[in-house]
C-alpha cells in the first residue's frame, strides 16, 4: 500500500504535533539518551526555521511540538548565517545552494528526520549495534493555536505524570516543563508562546506561571471515562494554589491521547474544515469529510471520527 503523503502547511507558519516510537523492545531509552535527544533537537532548532513549544522524551518515544515557518521569511544572509552554525565557522558555503538550504531548512520532514537520524547514529555507535532504530515514520497532527495548543502542550508535559514516573511534572527532566523550570530555559531553547491571547499582555515569567498553573489543574482532573491512571495529587494541587495559583478553567481538559495523535487536524470547526479542503486530495473517501466535534472539549474538532 502507497505511503500517506504527509499533511504539510507550507505557506504560513503551522503548529505540527510530531510523535515517534522506537522499533526496539522495552525500554532502551535511559538518562544518557534523553539528555542526549534534547541536546541534538537543541542543536537543529537552531538551524531549522522553527520554534520548539514543547516535548517529551520517554522511555520508548517522543513527543515534540514544533511551529514551522515559511521559506519567505529568510534572507540569504539568514540562510548562510545558518549554515555557518551547522556546519561550523571554517566552512565555505557552496554556490548556487542557497534555495535549496531555504527550502531545506524550512521542511517538517527534513527536520523532524535529521534529529532522529543523528539520534540514531549515536545510538548505535554508543551501543555497538547497527539496524533501525525508530519504528514507522512519525507521525504528526496539525495545532490549531489558541486552547487546543494548550490542551496539546499540557498534555505532552503531563506524560510522566501519567506513566507514574513523578508526582509533579516538572521533576522529570526530558520534558518542556522540566527544561522551563530546572534550567530556567537556558540560551531560550523553548518558544513562549503558549498559544493563549490573554497570555499575550503578560512577561516571559508571568506566561510561564499562568501555563505551570494550568498544567497543575488540568493534571488533577480524573478520566471521563472513569478509566484509572496516574494524576496529579490534590494535595500538591492545592499547595501549589497557595502558593499564587488561580483556579481556571480546565473542566474541558480531557486525555485522551488519540485526538492528540491520530486525528489529522485539530481545533475549532472551521480551522479543520478549512484545512481539509487543502489536504482533501490526498484521501481516498469519496465522500466529503465533515470536523467530528471532540466530546469533553467544548468547540473542539478533529477531522476523523473516532470512538468514544
Amino acid at each position: 500500500m502507497p505511503r500517506t503523503t504527509r499533511m504539510v502547511i507550507r505557506d504560513e507558519k503551522s503548529v505540527y504535533h510530531v510523535i515517534s516510537r522506537t522499533a526496539l523492545d522495552g525500554f532502551p531509552f535511559g538518562t544518557v539518551e534523553k539528555e542526549k535527544f534534547v541536546s541534538i533537537l537543541k542543536r537543529f532548532a537552531r538551524i531549522y526555521f522553527t520554534e520548539i513549544l514543547g516535548y517529551a522524551i520517554l522511555d520508548n518515544h517522543v513527543h515534540i511540538l514544533v511551529k514551522m515557518f515559511p521559506e519567505r521569511n529568510y534572507s540569504d544572509a539568514d540562510i548562510k548565517m545558518r549554515y555557518t552554525v551547522c556546519y561550523g565557522d571554517d566552512s565555505m558555503f557552496p554556490v548556487g545552494r542557497i534555495d535549496h538550504f531555504r527550502r531545506k531548512w524550512a521542511s517538517l520532514s527534513e527536520f523532524i528526520k535529521e534529529v532522529k537520524q543523528t539520534f540514531s547514529r549515536y545510538y548505535n555507535k554508543s551501543k555497538g549495534r547497527r539496524g533501525t532504530l525508530w519504528g514507522e515514520r512519525f507521525k504528526s497532527v496539525i495545532v490549531q493555536k489558541g486552547d487546543t495548543l494548550i490542551h496539546l502542550l499540557a498534555y505532552i508535559d503531563l506524560n510522566a505524570v501519567r506513566a507514574g514516573i513523578v508526582k509533579r511534572p516538572e521533576d522529570y527532566r526530558w520534558c518542556s516543563l522540566g527544561y522551563h523550570s530546572q534550567t530556567g530555559n537556558t540560551d531560550n531553547f523553548l518558544s513562549t508562546d503558549f498559544g493563549v491571547a490573554e497570555f499575550n499582555d503578560v512577561d516571559e515569567k508571568e506566561r510561564f506561571r499562568r501555563y505551570r498553573r494550568y498544567v497543575y489543574e488540568a493534571g488533577a482532573l480524573p478520566r471521563s471515562d472513569g478509566k484509572s491512571r496516574h494524576v496529579i495529587d490534590k494535595d500538591i494541587v492545592t499547595i501549589e494554589r497557595d502558593k499564587n495559583f488561580e483556579i481556571t478553567r480546565t473542566d474541558r481538559f480531557i486525555k485522551k491521547t488519540r485526538y492528540f495523535t491520530d486525528s489529522g487536524i485539530i481545533g475549532t470547526k472551521a480551522f479543520v474544515a478549512e484545512n481539509y479542503q487543502r489536504f482533501k486530495h490526498m484521501f481516498q473517501s469519496r465522500h466529503e469529510k465533515i470536523p467530528k466535534p471532540i466530546k469533553g472539549l467544548d468547540g473542539m474538532y478533529s477531522l476523523k471520527r473516532l470512538s468514544s
